[in-house]
């Protein structure tokens, strides 16, 4: 035997047993559940032979209630670096059958040691969440482990993009790490997250509620807004990840990547010459068929699916170049804005804007909504929030407005006055103050009130004032609309737009931050 065998033979086993996780017994009982393990996640995100663990050895220091002697493997989480699609991202993968995940103060080490190093190298965080909770154990350790963590993250945060991936239970306090990572992905059939689990919710409170129905899917991509994509399942899910990355520059010093898609910029697209229903009819639209058309094709990604389901967000491309798109949905609401719909579009217009990623809007809004539940609610409130993203926003504004843009709206959608580049219109356009009824109706009150057939004058007052003021040519002569342009020519304009401020630079007065109505 060599003078360093011995050496080397300790180092193999200790490595294979933390190689080993929770052992066979519990990597089977996933695999019979069909989930995948923390190991084979990394392996699914990142390109082979590129991983390069960090930490692997690590371990608690308590030695109370039993963990004296307990060898926890790589702690609950494997952390590292490696490679997606050629580009670096660091990553944290946690293990649940490793003390089922617990997070401790060695696990929180390695969470805050990835956020810094990634912020650090200047490359995205991906953290993939599947935890039992917090280690009870090691008690004030464990507590202020919570506090490195969410500090590091948050300080990172505008550097580089974070995405959480929930591929198993998140609750408690750790459930606040991945709600503010930049995007969360949550599988329909692993992934739950919550502040606290259904038992502790029964004992609290008397609620008995499921897991599922409490911190499922549904809970937080339709209801709370905390999901942002859903994937069917593990690899599902890990796969959005990826593709969401691609559109993603490394940091805030870079672009996004731009790619060939072989679709040409000057398209035209003549169907969109008759999208619009006939106004007359009252008929909703689907808006998702416009952006189809404009943008490079199959190249939509979209930001919150299910969640405040009349605004439309999400990434795209124009002749290769990452966009963000938001837009209005007539399907839902008739596309007007509410609390939810605001606070959907402010968090994407701020992500974009940080990441230097140009938007570009499709405006068909009637307004925000009013009335008691709205007011209530707080609809100034976070309607100001739409105002703050836009006046803030320093990358390239596009808007092109289809219908409506009417009251608050018009800007809430983005408008010159707001801050956008440019401003295109379709014929169809409607932009006022408020709509013609609104207006006849304030405007011509006491002649309505007075005459000798009220409904009939409120009638011709109302046409007299769309046919002079609610059309596309008003804002086209007072400059506020750069152009009016034919609905074929859409995706030409926007791509021209987007060439020519590829370079836009913005110089403004320094301040810490704008003090945006949260």
């Amino acid at each position: 035997m060599g003078k360093f065998d011995k050496i080397y033979d300790d180092y193999m086993k200790r490595r294979k047993t933390i190689l080993a996780m929770g052992g066979e017994k519990a990597l089977a009982g996933r695999r019979e559940k069909g989930q995948t393990n923390a190991r084979e996640r990394i392996d699914m995100l990142i390109d082979p032979g590129t991983f390069t663990e960090v930490g692997t050895f690590m371990r608690h220091r308590q030695y109370e209630f039993g963990m004296a002697d307990k060898l926890i493997p790589a702690e609950g989480v494997v952390a590292g670096y490696g490679k997606v699609d050629g580009r670096y991202v660091v990553v944290v993968s946690e293990d649940f059958t490793a003390m089922a995940g617990t997070f401790g103060e060695y696990h929180g080490k390695k969470f805050v040691w990835a956020c810094d190093f990634a912020k650090e190298k200047g490359w995205p965080f991906v953290g993939i969440n599947d935890s039992g909770g917090a280690r009870l154990q090691e008690g004030m350790d464990t507590l202020e482990a919570y506090g490195w963590t969410f500090r590091a993250q948050i300080l990172a945060s505008g550097i580089v993009p974070q995405i959480a991936v929930l591929l198993g239970p998140c609750l408690g306090g750790q459930a606040y790490h991945p709600i503010m990572n930049d995007f969360l992905i949550q599988s329909k059939t692993t992934g739950f997250l919550g502040i606290a689990g259904p038992a502790f919710v029964k004992t609290q409170t008397g609620e008995d509620i499921t897991l599922e129905k409490l911190a499922g899917w549904e809970a937080h991509a339709m209801k709370s807004g905390g999901t942002h994509v859903v994937g069917e399942d593990d690899k599902d899910s890990i796969e959005l990840a990826k593709k969401m990355l691609s559109y993603l520059p490394s940091n805030n010093k870079e672009k996004p990547p731009r790619v060939e898609t072989g679709d040409d910029p000057n398209r035209e697209i003549p169907e969109l010459d008759e999208f619009l229903p006939d106004a007359a009819l009252r008929v909703p639209y689907n808006m998702y068929p416009l952006i189809d058309k404009v943008v490079d094709k199959g190249s939509f990604y979209e930001i919150h699916k299910y969640f405040a389901r009349n605004l439309i967000v999400g990434f795209a491309r124009f002749n290769g170049r990452v966009a963000g798109i938001v837009a209005n949905q007539p399907m839902v609401l008739m596309g007007g804005l509410d609390c939810d719909a605001a606070d959907k579009l402010a968090r994407f217009v701020r992500f974009c804007d940080l990441f230097n990623i140009p938007l570009v809007t499709f405006v068909d809004c009637p307004a925000f909504w009013i009335g008691s539940p709205h007011e209530w609610k707080g609809i100034l409130r976070h309607g100001a929030k739409t105002l703050f993203a836009w006046a803030d926003a320093t990358v390239p504004l596009v808007a092109v407005i289809i219908g409506k843009s009417y009251a608050g709206a018009h800007y809430a959608m983005l408008d010159k006055s707001i801050g956008a580049d440019l401003v295109f219109s379709w014929p169809t356009a409607k932009v006022n103050i408020v709509g013609a009824e609104t207006a006849a109706s304030v405007i011509f009150a006491k002649e309505i009130k007075e005459s000798a057939n009220p409904k009939e004058t409120s009638r011709q007052r109302i046409e007299e004032y769309r046919t002079k003021y609610e059309h596309a040519y008003q804002p086209a002569e007072r400059g506020y609309t750069d152009d009016v342009i034919m609905p074929h020519d859409t995706r030409k304009y926007v791509c021209r737009a987007l060439e020519m401020l590829e370079n836009k630079q913005v110089a403004r007065p320094w301040r810490k931050y704008s003090n945006i109505n949260l």
